[in-house]
């Protein structure tokens, strides 16, 4: 702070001689200017270390802990300032300066405890601010501001101390700020910037010598604080000149601090109109500087984020080359990274984990003798199941609120605190299975890559994402009635968008820009499948209504669909792990052929038809690709391909199904072979057949929880399944497009048909 005091000091020299009216004293003047110079924005220096996920990294708690002290030795020299101003003499000064010091004190200390006695009294901490606990918060605030402004302080000043004393244990003043901020944001704060915007008159910089000196300002001022923060974290702190640079921009930024300091000068009367305009321009570039700045002098590739103990771990890139080195390092998936989202999710998560969840210690011997694994096999199976190792990753959206930007500072307490986290955490340890939690608040276009990006750093094999419950009554929470193009189909000469209203794409009307909950998370789910480096799941949970509700037990049974392609590959090699390692896991692989054949009518039964349910008739479901919305799409087949695909297949099939005693790389296959029936059935309605079984066998054994397991095959798909994809909605009901165009056909089929107890749909990770 010395360095920009320094010169805005000195600039002030000439400022007063050309500007000021001598009535005003230059010492007053002076120390205003220096003041306005020194100051940080803090509010927007956490808005923006948010918005750009710099809180964990080195430099961000660097600047944060400056930003600070900053602020609450520039609210001290404002205090000083007008204090000095309103003073008619120095022994005035001194008297106001010792009754503030002294409301000071009484409010850090008597009026802190009584009101954090008050807080625990009614209960405030543990359930949120009462109706008392908010009356008299308003109160202090409303009474030390009076009070302030009576001994000739500002009233800011006042309203600032009372808001330090608040408490912060168990999120109350987030709490607190979530009550009050919209009135804030909605009134007071329309109103100060509507008064900054009165005061300033743009017409009054008129002339060159006017616009030389607001360039001197705006010069003097990113230099002096740029340069002084530059310079103290290089040689003070031992910060490389890219990362000291950051830090000299990050505490460069002004904003709203400053037009406090700006507006306290001109009702004082120590600035006048036209130097209040230049330094509200000043105030103005500055701010608009600092996020540029910041992303080109420290990308994302170069930042070091800092961890709780031990070395900083390195930055995005070398996280990346990390965990690729632990993918190849492990034949099976032991390492899982789960989102946690909403609390409608947890069942779907709880089943998935389940699934992956390793044999207990007291079940080993009595497996190994019940199966046919070798004594090899078995050593190797269970060793890496002992490995399984979970990640709980909770994202929350950063919002607009003041309260989401606290939230994201207090990150480390929300892990410990958040109901989700804490569920997931005990449901993990009570079946054995190791956990580790994160915990990540960023605007809602980054959450995927943010998911993408943990993912890597932890080193996990597969993400696993939830999907919205999906009930009997309504097959998908996601249904839009809008039927976009196809991809497939080609454009129009002058196609640039929906052939309907043409004012939608300018107005942003449904599509991409829904802001559904159901919209917005199918998009959050597709980004996932669009960016990921690894394999990805998707658990989709059935939900029944509790009066048709059949309680299962542990068991669980999973149907893998295949028809081919890497996905189907990843799902056949998933699940024949999955009964590798668990007890309680037994599968079902179906090898799905298109041929015609003659079909039992029953395999094309209609089941709401015959429970004496009316069928819906269907929309159109095809394949979309809505503007903004990233997708992987059905990608050309070419002979090469194909061929390639088909070897692949016969190769994993007969590796599963048919293996070998003397075959090493299939011995964990041979020892489930008692766990895992594989079929090929052939029919021309491999949709309908393979609902069929699974229905049969959900119907044989309604103890057991009966899971899907399907490739999505958006990409590299053996099969096209639209046209009788379009004959189950005609029989069962529609499905919105985005169930389609998120989890593909298969899934879709199940979904609409409403068959097992649950899906998991897997993406192979591309390979590069």
């Amino acid at each position: 702070m010395v360095l920009p005091f320094g010169l805005g000091a000195g600039l002030s020299t000439a400022l007063y001689h050309k500007f000021i009216d001598p009535s005003v004293q230059f010492t007053h003047f002076m120390l205003f200017t220096g003041v306005a110079y020194s100051i940080t924005a803090f509010p927007v220096l956490c808005r923006i270390l948010t918005e750009l996920k710099l809180l964990d990294t080195t430099v961000g708690i660097v600047v944060l802990s400056a930003g600070v002290g900053n602020d609450i030795v520039g609210w001290t020299l404002l205090a000083l300032s007008v204090a000095l101003v309103n003073a008619g003499s120095g022994l005035t000064a001194l008297w106001i300066l010792m009754v503030c010091v002294a409301w000071v004190l009484v409010v850090l200390f008597p009026v802190k405890f009584a009101l954090h006695w008050l807080a625990r009294k009614t209960g405030s901490i543990e359930n949120g601010p009462t109706m008392f606990f908010m009356t008299t918060t308003i109160l202090l605030v409303f009474g030390s501001a009076f009070f302030t402004d009576i001994i000739g302080v500002h009233p800011i000043f006042g309203a600032f101390v009372m808001g330090i004393i608040v408490p912060r244990e168990g999120g109350l003043a987030i709490a607190l700020t979530e009550k009050l901020e919209d009135m804030v944001a909605i009134t007071f704060l329309p109103l100060y910037f509507t008064l900054s915007g009165l005061n300033t008159n743009l017409r009054l910089l008129n002339t060159g010598t006017t616009w030389a000196y607001t360039i001197a300002i705006i010069t003097l001022a990113f230099t002096g604080k740029f340069g002084g923060c530059t310079l103290a974290a290089r040689f003070l702190a031992g910060f490389n000149w890219r990362e000291s640079g950051t830090i000299g921009s990050l505490m460069s930024c002004k904003g709203l601090v400053e037009l406090i300091v700006l507006n306290v000068g001109l009702s004082a009367g120590i600035l006048s109109p036209r130097i209040f305009s230049m330094f509200v321009l000043e105030a103005l570039v500055l701010t608009c500087l600092t996020t540029p700045l910041v992303t080109t002098l420290y990308p994302p590739d170069k930042r070091v984020r800092a961890s709780g103990s031990g070395a900083n771990f390195s930055n995005v890139n070398g996280a990346e080359d990390n965990g690729r080195e632990k993918q190849r390092r492990h034949d099976v998936r032991t390492r899982f990274t789960f989102v946690l989202d909403k609390p409608e999710h947890l069942p779907g998560l709880m089943a998935m984990a389940q699934l992956i969840q390793p044999m207990s210690h007291s079940t080993k011997s009595t497996t190994t003798r019940n199966t046919r694994l070798s004594k090899s096999s078995s050593s190797a199976s269970l060793s890496s199941a002992d490995l399984v190792f979970i990640e709980a990753f909770r994202l929350m959206e950063l919002s607009d609120r003041v309260s989401a930007v606290m939230k994201s500072s207090a990150s480390e307490s929300l892990i410990l605190s958040d109901p989700l986290l804490s569920i997931f955490r005990m449901f993990c340890q009570l079946h054995d299975l190791r956990i580790s939690t994160a915990l990540s608040i960023v605007p809602f276009d980054d959450l995927a890559a943010n998911v993408v990006q943990q993912a890597q750093n932890s080193g996990a094999e597969m993400i696993v994402l939830p999907w919205l419950p999906v009930t009997s009554t309504n097959h998908s929470t996601v249904d839009f009635t809008l039927t976009p193009r196809d991809p497939e189909t080609p454009r129009a000469p002058g196609y640039s968008g929906y052939s309907g209203n043409p004012f939608d794409a300018l107005f942003k009307v449904g599509g991409a820009h829904d802001k559904s909950a159901s919209a917005l998370h199918a998009h959050f789910v597709r980004s996932v499948f669009a960016q990921a480096k690894t394999d990805v799941a998707l658990c989709v949970d059935k939900e029944e209504p509790a009066a048709r509700a059949v309680g299962t037990g542990s068991q669980q049974h999973l149907f893998v669909i295949f028809f081919g392609g890497p996905d189907d590959r990843l799902a056949l090699e998933f699940v024949t792990q999955l009964c590798a390692r668990s007890t309680h896991v037994t599968a079902t692989v179906l090898r799905m052929v298109k041929r015609e054949v003659d079909v039992p009518i029953t395999l094309i039964a209609n089941a709401h038809v015959a429970r004496g349910e009316k069928a819906e008739e269907a929309n159109a479901l095809t394949v979309a690709s809505v503007a903004g919305l990233p997708d992987t799409v059905y990608g050309n087949i070419t002979t090469e391909t194909r061929l390639q695909s088909e070897t692949a297949d016969s190769i994993a099939w007969a590796k599963y199904a048919t293996p070998q005693a003397d075959d090493a790389s299939s011995s964990s296959a041979s020892g489930v072979g008692s766990k895992i029936e594989f079929r090929e059935l052939a029919t021309p309605i491999p949709l309908h057949a393979a609902i069929h079984e699974v229905n049969v066998y959900q119907e044989a054994h309604r103890r057991t929880r009966v899971l899907a397991v399907v490739g999505r095959s958006r990409r590299l798909a053996v099969e096209n399944h639209a046209g009788e994809l379009k004959e189950l909605a005609g029989e069962y009901g529609s499905v919105g497009t985005e169930v389609r165009k998120t989890m593909g056909d298969v899934a879709s089929a199940f979904v609409v048909a409403g068959a097992g107890d649950g899906i998991v749909v897997v993406q192979a990770a591309k390979i590069d």
